[in-house]
């Protein structure tokens, strides 16, 4: 939707010397006010699938039969089946269009899929791919920090802390996994009074747009996010991208980096390796034809620093954890499953058997506290035995 939204404005400037109407965006809730514009037959509609097919099954006054060009944007992820899956909503646009029309195909990373869709495509497609020596520009500077897995926070807070103090108009992106870690990383950071804002899908798109405002304007420095943002985003001030971890796929890597050093500009990408993430460099470094070069860093700094971090982290956690983030986690994906007409149980995935409720928080606080009590007891346990082995070690040299 954001890449839609861009589009769009790119298109309103452009289109005007050409003679295209206004052109319409066709993406996010408002329904009623998209199908009031699709009615008046724009020249241009930039769309998500899902949002155009939910338009051309309930619409009756919108149809694409004289469309002459249909463009697909990041064409790698919209036809591979992954985590978001499109081909229902792209098997219902392709019946709406004419057979007599161009297609054009975009994208950053040639994939299987595509190969293998230029090979079985009735007539010869004209087919283009920017030869270069890397996947990534020169001006990037790509760089990697090797850290131990139980300290990489005190890393990232560390280079944070470095390139603030060193140039305080830069911006930073840090990409992080999962949309918890974005979450109880961003909390942290706060705390550390850095001038830092979210983006993830378990935020509301209100919500998105208002983080992407304030980190464009400046008025946050460091924008924290999944792969969400990886894609789609032209933000050219942006100095340095930190990957808080290894992506596990080299296309992943030359989306994330791809944020920064754009338009000629320079701009530095630093990614944190722990000991299992090896395999995954030499993967990256393969598929970009760059060997990454070290960051050095002063680790007695991040020495001095390791125990608060760790303490900080720890108690967002526990913060984050009572704001039932991953209850609502949850809920975003039942309303997926009951979208799609498919049975859920909360905690299982998709596919399971309906009717079991989520369990209820205060048993999940009190299963906490036991499973605490036993760990606590366990070290008790164990700090007994050593001091019971000393003290016989102790007699024995003694006789």
């Amino acid at each position: 939707r954001e890449l839609a939204q861009q589009i769009a404005e790119q298109f309103r400037v452009l289109g005007k010397p050409l003679g295209l109407k206004d052109c319409v965006v066709v993406g996010g809730l408002d329904m009623v006010a998209q199908a009031l514009e699709l009615a008046r037959k724009p020249h241009v509609v930039v769309a998500t699938p899902g949002r155009l097919a939910d338009h051309l099954r309930s619409s009756s006054t919108f149809s694409l039969r004289k469309l002459r060009f249909l463009v697909l944007d990041e064409a790698d992820r919209l036809l591979e089946q992954g985590c978001a899956d499109f081909t229902a909503d792209l098997e219902l646009i392709l019946e709406h269009v004419p057979a007599r029309r161009q297609t054009l195909l975009f994208s950053a990373t040639l994939t299987a899929t595509l190969s293998e869709l230029r090979g079985l495509a009735a007539n010869e497609p004209f087919f283009w791919e920017a030869q270069s020596e890397v996947r990534t520009v020169e001006e990037l500077d790509q760089r990697y920090l090797l850290v131990p897995e139980a300290v990489k926070d005190a890393y990232l807070v560390h280079l944070i802390q470095t390139f603030q103090d060193e140039h305080e108009d830069w911006s930073i992106i840090i990409f992080t996994k999962t949309c918890k870690d974005c979450q109880v990383l961003n909390m942290m950071l706060r705390k550390y009074n850095f001038p830092s804002v979210a983006l993830h899908s378990m935020m509301k798109q209100r919500q998105r747009f208002a983080a992407l405002a304030k980190f464009k304007s400046s008025i946050f420095k460091i924008l924290i996010a999944t792969d969400v943002a990886a894609r789609g985003l032209d933000i050219p001030t942006v100095q340095v991208v930190i990957n808080h971890n290894t992506p596990g796929l080299p296309k992943i890597y030359i989306h994330r980096v791809g944020r920064t050093a754009r338009a000629g500009r320079k701009g530095v990408a630093i990614t944190l390796v722990t000991q299992y993430d090896i395999h995954l460099v030499h993967a990256i470094e393969q598929e970009i034809k760059l060997q990454l070069k070290e960051f050095s860093v002063e680790e007695q700094h991040v020495l001095d620093i390791l125990t608060q971090v760790n303490v900080t982290r720890r108690e967002c956690e526990i913060e984050l954890e009572g704001m039932d983030f991953d209850e609502k986690k949850e809920i975003n994906k039942r309303k997926q499953m009951i979208l799609e007409g498919k049975p859920w149980v909360p905690g299982k995935g998709r596919g399971a058997a309906p009717g079991v409720s989520p369990v209820p928080r205060l048993c999940r606080e009190k299963v906490l506290q036991t499973l605490e009590r036993r760990k606590q007891l366990q070290l008790r346990r164990k700090l007994q035995k050593k001091m019971e082995r000393r003290n016989k070690r102790k007699a024995t040299e003694e006789q």
